[in-house]
C-alpha cells in the first residue's frame, strides 16, 4: 500500500498511525476498525462482485466507505497492518455451527507478530473480542467482548472459545488470498450459507453495538439493554447512512430464488 492509501485507511478508521508495530498499536487499530468499519453482507444482496485483491478491497472499504464480511475485513486489515510494518499472516478457519464445523476456508483470521509475541487479530467475526488475543497463551483471556480461550487440538489446530463455547477452528499454516476464493464463493452463493439467507450490517460502538438485521434495528448499550425497532421501507437507506455511514443507491433485498440460481449456475466451478 502506498502512503496515501495508508493515510486514507487510518482516516476512515479515525485512528492514529502507531509509533511502532507493537502490541499496543495493534490493540488500538483493532478496536478502531471494529468501531468504524461494519461487518456487512450487503454486496451479496446487491449483486456486487466481491474480489479478494488489494485494490478492490481498498476501493470498497476505504474509497466507498463500506464494510464487508471476514474475507474483506480481515483481508484489508492485513494489508494495512503490513504497510504499517507488522508481520501478518492470513489463516484459514472453519466455523462451528449447529451441525459441527463448516467448510474449509470458511473464515479468514490473522496472526500478527509483534516484539512481545504473536496475536490473533480478527475484525470480521461478529461477536468476537474487541482486542487481539494472545495466540501463544492457553489461559482464559478476559476482554470486553467476553472471556476467550485458545485451545490446541490433537491435530495441531487451534480452537477459539468464547465463554467456553468453540467459535472456530484455526489452522496454523499461512495462506494467500487465492486460497480463500472458493470459501468466499460458497458463502456468497450457496443457498445453505447464512449470508445468502439474511441481511446484516453491524458495528461496535463506544457503548455497545448497533445492528441492522433485515429491517430490525437493534442498539445494545453498555449494560446490555436492547433498544429494538422495525425500520420502515422508506427509512432503510437513511438507516444505513445514519448508523453505518453507508450510502446506497438502492435497498439490498434477500431473494432466495436468486441465491438458488446463482448456486446452480456456478455449480461447475471449483
Amino acid at each position: 500500500m502506498e502512503t496515501a492509501a495508508v493515510n486514507a485507511y487510518l482516516d476512515r478508521m479515525g485512528a492514529a498511525r502507531p509509533s511502532s508495530p507493537d502490541a499496543d498499536g495493534l490493540r488500538a487499530l483493532h478496536l478502531s476498525h471494529l468501531r468504524s468499519v461494519p461487518f456487512e453482507n450487503l454486496s451479496i444482496h446487491l449483486g456486487e462482485e466481491i474480489v479478494l485483491a488489494e485494490q478492490p478491497l481498498l476501493d470498497k472499504i476505504v474509497g466507498a466507505r463500506r464494510g464487508g464480511f471476514c474475507y474483506e475485513l480481515n483481508g484489508a486489515f492485513a494489508l494495512l497492518l503490513g504497510a504499517l510494518g507488522y508481520e501478518v499472516e492470513m489463516l484459514s478457519a472453519r466455523v462451528f455451527g449447529p451441525d459441527g464445523l463448516g467448510i474449509p476456508y470458511d473464515h479468514l483470521a490473522l496472526r500478527v507478530h509483534t516484539p512481545s509475541g504473536p496475536w490473533l487479530a480478527d475484525v470480521g467475526f461478529g461477536r468476537n473480542s474487541h482486542f487481539p488475543l494472545r495466540l501463544d497463551s492457553r489461559a482464559e483471556q478476559t476482554d470486553p467482548g467476553g472471556v476467550f480461550q485458545i485451545v490446541e487440538t490433537a491435530e495441531g489446530d487451534l480452537d477459539v472459545l468464547r465463554g467456553g463455547v468453540p467459535q472456530y477452528r484455526l489452522e496454523q499454516r499461512p495462506r494467500a488470498f487465492a486460497e480463500f476464493e472458493v470459501g468466499c464463493w460458497w458463502n456468497r452463493t450457496s443457498p445453505t450459507s447464512h449470508f445468502t439467507q439474511s441481511l446484516v450490517c453491524s458495528r461496535l460502538t463506544e457503548t455497545g453495538r448497533i445492528t441492522l438485521s433485515g429491517r430490525t434495528l437493534v442498539i445494545t448499550g453498555a449494560d446490555g439493554a436492547r433498544d429494538e425497532r422495525q425500520v420502515g421501507e422508506g427509512e432503510v437507506l437513511a438507516a444505513y447512512r445514519e448508523h453505518f455511514g453507508i450510502a446506497l443507491e438502492r435497498k439490498p433485498e434477500v431473494v432466495a430464488a436468486a441465491a438458488d440460481a446463482r448456486a446452480r449456475g456456478a455449480g461447475t466451478q471449483p
